[in-house]
């Protein structure tokens, strides 16, 4: 068994508190993505699992084993860094290889698992060569091997991919799943990087200012954030926030009212005043359709007249930006939708998908 636990884990640097009493479990098995902004403490959280850093107070437990006073080399972790650590005087089989050797693993049983992870990473042909004679991409890759060879019981990533182009994070994003879906292996993966929270995790935990603000599925973070920040860092593009007031039996946008009981993400609050209640509304731009080519419903409502300022064409589908309630808004349509810039539109919106948002504290209602 490999899950992780985290108890109340504190970390401080000098006096600034960095990590703020971080409780967490992680399944054995399970893919988590630790995501947020720069200064959230994500990476220090990993590197605190790995033996790295020392925690300033609380308990870190892998598998049985409470690990906070074990050396990271005894941990059974494997880690995977931004810069690569690679030996560059080393080729690619010595770089792969060196951590069994160090074990004094059996040549055949070391000959075994490079030739399987060679040929799974497609690094075959690139055995022989320094890593200066590498790509990123490679480089990557390579890097990718040496953890994966160990056999540890978890596998700890610091934004592998953050220094690769977009094109080779894509491709690697998808080897990273690939390989996790072969060896299932604990892993917490550490990113900026909302799009690979989304297509790589299990479990998705969003850190905001050194705790944690929500623990969910890719899905549920999406579909059904506790907070504004939670809402605007995960989706690209960012869920749009307006202005509106909610009164017992609409919630009104810059003059539209929407019907208070088709919200079905707003707990229903029958003591709000005649005067309505100023709140924070927040649609994603995904959630807005094209009326000239999407059924109306009672499910639905039509934001009509919409004039559109902009339109960012962005290949299958089009992102129109508008304004609303003095704020700019952002709708992605299709290729049915031929609009141009300054024409008027009616535009529906799934009313479950309508959240509100405490205008003060910016939590969910």
């Amino acid at each position: 068994m490999a899950a992780i636990k985290l108890n109340n884990i504190i970390k401080n640097f000098d006096k600034t508190e960095v990590v703020k009493g971080i409780d967490l479990d992680i399944k054995d098995g399970e893919f988590v993505v630790l995501v947020g902004p720069s200064g959230c403490g994500k990476s220090t959280i990993l590197r605190m699992i790995a033996g790295l850093e020392q925690a300033t107070a609380g308990e870190i437990v892998i598998g049985e084993r409470v690990v906070n006073d074990i050396e990271p080399q005894n941990r059974n972790i494997a880690m995977v860094f931004q810069n690569y650590a690679l030996y560059p005087h080393k080729s690619v089989k010595e770089n792969i290889v060196f951590a069994l050797r160090r074990l004094k693993v059996d040549q055949d049983e070391i000959e075994r698992r490079l030739k399987e992870i060679s040929e799974m990473l497609q690094l075959d042909a690139l055995l022989d060569r320094k890593p200066a004679d590498l790509s990123g991409g490679q480089r990557q890759r390579v890097a990718m091997g040496r953890a994966i060879i160990r056999e540890a019981d978890v596998f700890l990533f610091d934004e592998p991919l953050s220094n690769l182009d977009s094109k080779l994070r894509s491709h690697m994003r998808t080897e990273i799943g690939k390989i996790h879906n072969k060896f299932g292996r604990t892993s917490v993966y550490v990113t900026h990087d909302q799009v690979e929270a989304m297509t790589l995790a299990d479990k998705v935990v969003v850190l905001h200012g050194g705790h944690i603000a929500q623990v969910g599925t890719p899905m549920e973070i999406y579909l059904n954030p506790v907070n504004i920040f939670v809402a605007q860092f995960i989706g690209s593009p960012s869920m749009n926030i307006v202005e509106g007031t909610l009164f017992n039996d609409h919630l009104e946008i810059d003059g539209y009212k929407l019907p208070r009981n088709k919200l079905t993400n707003v707990a229903y609050q029958s003591n709000i005043e005649g005067t309505g209640m100023l709140v924070k509304v927040g649609i994603r731009p995904d959630f807005f359709n094209d009326k000239a080519h999407f059924p109306a419903s009672e499910e639905t409502f039509d934001f009509k007249n919409i004039k559109i300022d902009l339109i960012e064409p962005m290949g299958f589908d089009k992102e129109v930006l508008f304004t609303l309630s003095g704020q700019p808004v952002k709708a992605r349509l299709d290729l049915r939708s031929e609009i141009k810039i300054g024409q008027n539109i009616d535009l529906l919106v799934d009313l479950s998908q309508v959240l509100i948002f405490d205008r003060e504290t910016e939590q969910r209602l």
